[in-house]
């Protein structure tokens, strides 16, 4: 217990850049106060004294403002950032060195006994105000963007945005052990899948338009560059009668 407990304060160091000591881990951090009445309520839960683990789970709601049903399965290492509101349901799994920031739901979409909540593997980042819904498999290294909502599995190391959510880059295989991409999103500029279908859409609108505009102003050439003048129009006319050739012959 006292070694899982060390693991939790260690493995904050290299996800938060303003950590600076153990004792600041151990005093001022709520994601490590949740788990310590998580696992003291978890205990209490497979021990068959279910109440009295729904108890100390809420008490540790009321302090920490994160809310880990003692059901919950949860690995090592495991560090919730920031903390405040994040939900973690009754039959939620969650393997080793994840990350969650606030705001977080793990949670179910139906009442039907049995699997309601996900499962979230390996090394997953999810980010600020995410809902991973449903008994979904979240594979092993993906990434959750801010605000996401997912609703279907996600393949090991994907990266997922937007609501529903929808895979906002190539999918990695395997990631480096010691990169680290807070919030879930490893690159600024990646956007939102349908933003940048959005996008590329008008890139192509704009150049059709250009292309019809050199059409248009090519047709528009040609009659004018075919048209005689009036001058000489009127000549030809002059020449094309009786008198005008006689006129002409002299």
């Amino acid at each position: 217990m006292f070694k899982r407990i060390w693991e939790d304060i260690g493995c904050v160091f290299g996800r938060d850049p303003a950590v600076r000591s153990k004792i600041e881990v151990f005093f001022c951090y709520p994601g490590f106060h949740a788990l310590l009445f998580y696992h003291v309520a978890h205990w209490l839960w497979e021990s068959g004294f279910r109440l009295l683990g729904r108890f100390v789970s809420h008490v540790g709601r009321m302090v920490t403002g994160i809310e880990i049903h003692p059901g919950a399965r949860i690995g090592r290492r495991f560090f919730i950032d920031h903390g405040m509101g994040v939900v973690i349901g009754e039959t939620s799994v969650i393997g080793d060195d994840v990350t969650l920031y606030h705001h977080v739901t793990l949670g179910g979409v139906t009442w039907s006994p049995g699997k309601r909540h996900p499962t979230v593997g390996d090394g997953v980042v999810v980010g600020a105000g995410a809902q991973v819904l449903g008994p979904i498999t979240v594979g092993r290294d993906a990434r959750i963007g801010a605000n996401a909502v997912v609703l279907k599995d996600v393949p090991p190391g994907a990266t997922m945005v937007g609501i529903p959510a929808r895979p906002a880059g190539p999918t990695e295989a395997k990631k480096e052990a010691s990169s680290f991409d807070a919030y879930g999103t490893p690159s600024p500029d990646i956007a939102d899948p349908t933003t940048r279908a959005v996008e590329r859409l008008l890139d192509e609108v704009r150049t059709l338009r250009s292309r019809v505009d050199e059409l248009e102003q090519g047709a528009a050439a040609k009659p004018e560059a075919a048209a005689p003048a009036e001058g000489e129009m009127e000549g030809e006319g002059e020449a094309a009668t009786p008198l005008g050739r006689r006129a002409a012959g002299g």
